[in-house]
């Protein structure tokens, strides 16, 4: 009888003290997620997240992928989200500068390094800009005002600011702890992944304190999640395999046959980077309108208003442009990606073929168009993820603020991939040191 590997997971000493260390970076990454900025006012933001209209669903989207950290105002309230737009931009400048494409091109290995680097680099102005805007967002928001002083370049302003964007580093610092001494190449996942995991606790008690509804609204919640979950994993598992002839090799004086294999193309390549960007666009007119929706000019005044409306998560054009903005940047982000892998020149140096397909670009150009034929049922699927709460809310329009983590949405996309991709890196440590369930047998 054939058993599970995983009955080894606590018996390898470096694989138990690899786990054990990513959970104490953890532990440590939610502790510091309750120190608040200094010179704030949480009954301000208290007041914000209990009111309704543009602001509390804007910030209320803003908590769930914090991981509650917006709602005490966190010195890590902005998570690692500007580190993952910073490494958005650079791969998307990659195929646009010719200049960046022949670095990663010509040697690729310091052409990722040079990518991490500057993407630290690129994350602090990130990080300081964010920061800025949720401090003016809280202020625009609060009718007592958030702030101690005047939102300014006075001190209070910039400790906030530098608060806020030490706090995200330092996230990032754990999340490249983990990585290396932890779950390999784990680390920003799961950090992300606590952020938002213990967001449940919070979400399922104002489910149960709805005397009225609590059990058919829990019901309805858990059967959608389980719904959910299984369509997430297996939009996440889908495979296009492309058949491809490798060469021979040559044994002695003899040549061997030609083998037959596959390249495997992923049906949701890009992942969730689609509904971070698409969303960070999104909330940046609903931003930059906080500036001026004081202004004393009235077309002014009345064009911020009509951003504020539109762009504040509340009016069915928002998530309609949601939809389609995440359908939209599915299709580029994972073209970007794939360009950059360049598989057509890749087989084309192995001496691989795919049958009746001329070797190099036509190669690539052959597996592009069948990525973006099968990319389609992948970007419908994040689209629709993206929208969910709205289409819950048309539904059952009582459901409102519970439309969160419990029902579906980018949380649980993210919560499912990373589950998937922890039980693989695990399952991977275990292979590698002969901890095999295909060759381990009781």
């Amino acid at each position: 009888m054939r058993r599970s590997a995983w009955r080894f997971l606590w018996i390898s000493e470096e694989i138990r003290n690899r786990l054990l260390f990513s959970l104490g970076i953890l532990v440590i990454y939610r502790l510091a997620a309750h120190i608040p900025v200094p010179g704030v006012d949480r009954a301000a933001i208290a007041q914000v997240l209990a009111g309704a209209g543009s602001g509390q669903t804007l910030f209320s989207l803003l908590d769930l992928l914090s991981g509650g950290t917006v709602s005490t105002f966190s010195v890590l309230a902005m998570g690692v989200y500007p580190y993952i737009t910073a490494q958005i931009i650079l791969q998307i400048l990659v195929p646009i500068i010719p200049a960046l494409q022949r670095r990663m091109e010509e040697d690729p290995r310091e052409g990722r390094k040079w990518m991490e680097r500057w993407t630290y680099y690129l994350a602090v102005p990130m990080a300081a800009l964010q920061a800025f805007s949720q401090i003016q967002l809280f202020r625009q928001f609060a009718s007592g005002g958030i702030l101690l002083q005047p939102l300014g370049w006075n001190l209070p302003t910039v400790t906030m600011i530098l608060s806020m964007t030490a706090g995200t580093m330092f996230a990032i610092w754990l999340g490249e702890l983990i990585s290396e001494h932890g779950l390999r190449n784990q680390g920003l996942s799961l950090i992300i992944f606590a952020g938002i995991v213990a967001r449940i606790p919070a979400n399922l008690q104002r489910i149960l304190l709805d005397e009225q509804n609590r059990i058919p609204l829990l019901i309805f919640i858990l059967a959608l999640m389980a719904a959910s979950i299984f369509v997430i994993v297996i939009v996440q598992e889908g495979r296009r395999h492309v058949p491809v002839m490798y060469p021979g090799r040559r044994v002695g004086n003899r040549m061997s046959m030609p083998v037959k294999g596959t390249l495997p193309l992923m049906v949701n390549m890009a992942g969730m980077i689609p509904l971070i960007f698409a969303q960070s666009i999104l909330t940046l007119p609903a931003i930059v309108a906080q500036f001026f929706i004081q202004s004393e000019t009235a077309w002014l005044q009345s064009i911020a208003l009509w951003l504020q409306n539109t762009f504040g998560g509340i009016s069915p054009s928002y998530w309609l442009l949601y939809f389609l903005m995440v359908v939209a940047f599915t299709f580029f982000y994972t073209d970007v990606l794939f360009s950059q892998q360049n598989y057509g020149e890749n087989l084309k140096r192995s001496g691989a073929q795919i049958p009746g397909v001329t070797k190099g670009a036509p190669t690539q150009k052959y597996l592009t168009k069948v990525l973006r034929r099968i990319t389609l049922p992948g970007a419908l699927f994040l689209g629709t993820v993206a929208v969910m709460p709205f289409l819950v809310t048309l539904i059952w329009p009582s459901v409102g603020k519970n439309a969160g983590l419990l029902v579906t949405s980018a949380g649980l996309l993210i919560v499912v991939g990373v589950v998937r991709d922890v039980y693989r890196s695990i399952e991977a440590e275990l292979k590698l040191r002969g901890y095999d369930a295909a060759v381990l047998v009781h």
